[in-house]
C-alpha cells in the first residue's frame, strides 16, 4: 500500500539522491515505438536494396543447385556464408541504426545517467516473494499486462486482416511476375506496419505520462522526510537559533569593549546612541565603535560615563547615524559635515580639560 502521508513533492536533494542510485524517469514504451517507427522508415528507404540482396541470393543458389550434382559439407558451408553475408548486408544498417535509436532514446530520457550503483548485485531483487508480489499486486505490472494485451490484440487483428486481404486475392498474385508480387506484398505490409506505428505511438504516449506521474508519485515526502532533510542539510533551527544568540552576544561583548576608546557618544538621549572615534593621523573619516536602540543604547551610555567618554545630545544625528551607519566602518560621506561640528566640539572639551588640568 501507498504511504498515505508522503503528500508533498521530492525535493532538489531527493531527486539528486534518487538519480544518483540510478532511479530515473523513463518509458521504454517511448524507445520501442523509436525503434520500430525508425525500422519501419529504414527498412521502407531500403527495400530496394534488401530486394536486390535477396534476388542474388536467390539466383546464386539456383545456379549454385543447378550445376552441383551433390551437396558436400564444404559446398554447404559457402552457401552458409553467402547467406550470412548476405543477411549482414542487407539488415547490418538497419539493426546499427535501431541499436544507436535505443540508446539514444534512453540516454536522452534519464538525461545521459550512468549510474555504475545498477551494476551492482542487490540481493533483495533475488528475494522470490517479492519478485511475485512485483509481478501480480502492484499497480504496475498491471497496467504493463493491460499494455500488453493492447499490443497482442492490435498486432493480432491487423496481421489477421492482412493475411486475410492477402488470400482473397491469391489467384491474382498467383498469374503476376514474382517481382511484382513481392512488392505488393511488401507495400500491404507497410500500410500494415504503418498502422501499428501509429496505435503503439498513442500507446506510448499515455505510457510516457503514466510513468512520469508514477515516478513522481514513488518520489513523494512525508512532511517529517521534509523537515529532516531540512535539519540535515541546513541545520536545526533550534540549533541554528541558539548559534546565531551566541554570535549577536559575541559581537555584542566585542562591540561594548571598543566604547572606551571612542572621543565621543552621540545620543538622542535614551532612544539612540553612536560612539564615535576619529584620529586623525590614521582614519580619514570617524570611525563607528559602537551603536545601540533603546537597552543596549543605555548600555553603551553607562559604559561611556564610567570611562569619562564625552556625549553630546543630537537626536537627528543620532538617529540618521543608527541607521545609516556600520559598526566598524567610516560614517557616511553624507555625515561629514554634522559629524566635524562634534568633533570640533569635543577637541574644545579636551583643549579646556587640558588647561584645567
Amino acid at each position: 500500500m501507498a504511504d498515505t502521508n508522503k503528500t508533498e513533492k521530492a525535493t532538489g536533494k531527493k531527486r539528486n539522491d534518487e538519480r544518483k542510485k540510478g532511479n530515473v524517469f523513463k518509458s521504454r514504451d517511448v524507445v520501442s515505438v523509436l525503434s520500430l517507427l525508425l525500422g519501419f522508415v529504414l527498412v521502407s528507404a531500403m527495400s530496394g536494396h534488401i530486394y536486390g540482396q535477396m534476388r542474388e541470393l536467390y539466383l546464386y543458389i539456383m545456379d549454385f543447385a543447378g550445376s552441383a550434382e551433390e551437396l558436400t559439407i564444404a559446398q554447404a558451408g559457402v552457401l552458409a556464408r553467402e547467406m550470412a553475408v548476405t543477411a549482414a548486408v542487407s539488415v547490418a544498417p538497419v539493426l546499427v541504426a535501431l541499436f544507436l535509436v535505443a540508446v539514444f532514446a534512453n540516454a536522452l530520457q534519464t538525461k545521459f545517467l550512468l549510474a555504475w550503483t545498477l551494476l551492482k548485485p542487490k540481493f533483495s531483487r533475488m528475494n522470490p516473494i517479492s519478485g511475485i508480489k512485483r509481478m501480480f499486486f502492484s499497480l504496475n505490472a498491471i497496467v504493463e499486462l493491460l499494455k500488453s494485451i493492447v499490443k497482442i490484440a492490435v498486432v493480432f487483428f491487423l496481421v489477421y486482416g492482412t493475411i486475410r486481404s492477402l488470400m482473397a486475392m491469391a489467384p491474382d498474385l498467383l498469374n503476376t511476375r514474382l517481382d511484382e508480387g513481392l512488392l505488393f506484398m511488401r507495400d500491404e505490409i507497410m500500410d500494415m506496419v504503418y498502422i501499428v506505428c501509429l496505435i503503439f505511438a498513442a500507446v506510448a504516449a499515455l505510457d510516457f505520462f503514466y510513468q512520469r506521474y508514477d515516478y513522481e508519485k514513488k518520489l513523494r515526502m512525508s512532511k517529517q522526510e521534509v523537515k529532516d532533510e531540512y535539519k540535515q542539510t541546513e541545520g536545526d533551527p533550534m540549533i541554528k537559533g541558539k548559534r546565531r544568540e551566541k554570535q549577536r552576544e559575541i559581537s555584542m561583548s566585542r562591540m561594548m569593549q571598543q566604547i572606551p576608546q571612542a572621543d565621543v557618544v552621540v545620543r538622542n538621549p535614551t532612544h539612540f546612541a553612536v560612539a564615535l572615534r576619529y584620529d586623525i593621523d590614521k582614519d580619514p573619516a570617524p570611525v563607528v565603535l559602537a551603536k545601540g536602540q533603546d537597552y543596549v543604547a543605555l548600555r553603551i551610555v553607562s559604559i561611556a560615563e564610567r570611562h569619562a567618554v564625552l556625549m553630546t545630545e543630537n537626536p537627528s544625528l543620532a538617529r540618521s547615524l543608527y541607521g545609516a551607519a556600520e559598526v566598524g566602518a567610516y560614517i557616511p560621506a553624507a555625515f561629514y559635515h554634522a559629524v566635524a561640528e562634534v568633533m570640533a566640539w569635543v577637541y574644545e572639551q579636551q583643549k579646556r580639560d587640558v588647561r584645567e588640568g
